[in-house]
């Protein structure tokens, strides 16, 4: 039931919110429609949907103490029959449509119960693992160098026919300058070096709202470093490992870096150019490391798995951008503002929710969502 900050959710509420939505986007929209199984879980677990009526506020979820996690678990149980029923017999396309953005969304908040449980288990000074510590090879990671491209009228977006999330589509032709991108995610020790530097105390490499983030908040490395090269991990505390990614730094952060480094983020359209081509492999959920791992050739690697990429590019609409009708045009849409994209999947996410065309977005000072940093010129 923990709730550590206002941006992160209990595990108990996750579930039930993701189970709420099958029974409110799926369910309900039947005919006839399905009859909730509790009239109050609608103002209890619904997220942010406007158009399905008031809700309990945010940044108390923490006090909801009933139901019970034993109720939850029934309530999930009992509408996870009642979806499984649907598949007995053929269904609209609609309907369809909203059972795999379900089961997407539930991807989501898979990764957001990693994320979540990180941070309230972090504000235990016992600093509690999630799990036993694997015992995993260490690796070292190749040098980093840039990979060129040659730009031009370029198309990004998802293309007609699969799935995708409304933000990603239409499809459309963006121009790109020649640009490299750098062939692996910033480490742990390249990192280190800027933080030793004085990176935190330089303004001219940072945006002035980031500066003042970071002096505010008495920010000096990226969260979860402990000092003294130890880090908090879902194994508990472990030794830093400088050849791994590094991760959990907000887009303020990775955008000084790239400066003290010579070099710039990726716009989203550059990165998709990038990782276009290439088939979504990587360390992913399914993978059980549940952290970021070291690259291991020196070709272009980890644009999928390991950290979500910051891109220099704000959360927008791409040209004939239509949200998806009703309450579900509230999915993405919405939150078109004060956001920035990150790019890639990570080692919370679920491997068959990524692809090159996946826009996903936080503000600008978020740092408990596992992201990390690639260069590019």
């Amino acid at each position: 039931m923990i709730q550590s900050m206002p941006d992160a959710s209990p595990v108990k509420w996750h579930l039930a919110h993701t189970t709420w939505f099958f029974e409110q986007f799926v369910l309900a929209a039947l005919d006839p429609p399905g009859q909730p199984v509790h009239p109050d879980y609608a103002f209890l677990f619904n997220s942010y949907y406007d158009a399905i009526g008031a809700r309990h506020p945010r940044d108390r979820r923490g006090m909801l103490s009933r139901p019970s996690v034993r109720e939850v678990l029934d309530y999930r149980r009992a509408i996870d029959e009642r979806v499984h029923a649907l598949f007995e017999r053929p269904a609209s396309p609609e309907i369809a449509d909203r059972v795999e953005l379900g089961l997407h969304h539930e991807m989501q908040h898979q990764e957001l119960l990693l994320t979540d449980v990180k941070h309230a288990l972090f504000q235990n000074p016992m600093h509690p693992a999630y799990r036993a510590p694997r015992d995993l090879a260490r690796g070292r990671a190749p040098p980093r160098h840039f990979v060129s491209f040659d730009g031009g009228l370029i198309e990004i977006g998802a293309p007609a026919g699969g799935f995708a999330f409304d933000n990603e589509r239409p499809r459309h032709r963006v121009w790109v300058d020649p640009f490299s991108i750098g062939s692996r995610l910033v480490t742990n020790a390249e990192y280190d070096a800027f933080v030793r530097d004085g990176g935190y105390r330089r303004p001219e490499l940072w945006l002035s709202e980031g500066f003042c983030f970071a002096h505010d908040e008495e920010i000096q490395a990226p969260l979860y470093w402990l000092g003294d090269e130890r880090v908090f991990t879902l194994s508990g505390v472990e030794a830093l490992r400088p050849e791994d990614p590094v991760c959990h730094l907000s887009y303020f952060e990775a955008d000084a870096f790239a400066r003290w480094a010579g070099a710039r983020l990726p716009t989203e359209a550059e990165w998709e150019v990038a990782a276009s081509p290439l088939a979504v492999r990587g360390n992913f959920l399914e993978d059980a490391t549940l952290r970021p791992r070291p690259a291991v050739t020196e070709g272009l690697e980890q644009l999928f798995g390991d950290t979500w990429e910051w891109t220099q590019s704000a959360y927008g609409a791409y040209p004939g951008f239509r949200a998806l009708g009703g309450a579900l045009g509230e999915y993405n849409g919405k939150f078109m503002a004060s956001q920035m994209v990150l790019r890639g999947g990570s080692c919370f996410s679920a491997q068959p929710h990524v692809r090159s065309s996946y826009r996903n977005f936080f503000p600008s000072a978020t740092r408990w969502q596992m992201t990390g940093i690639r260069l590019a010129r």
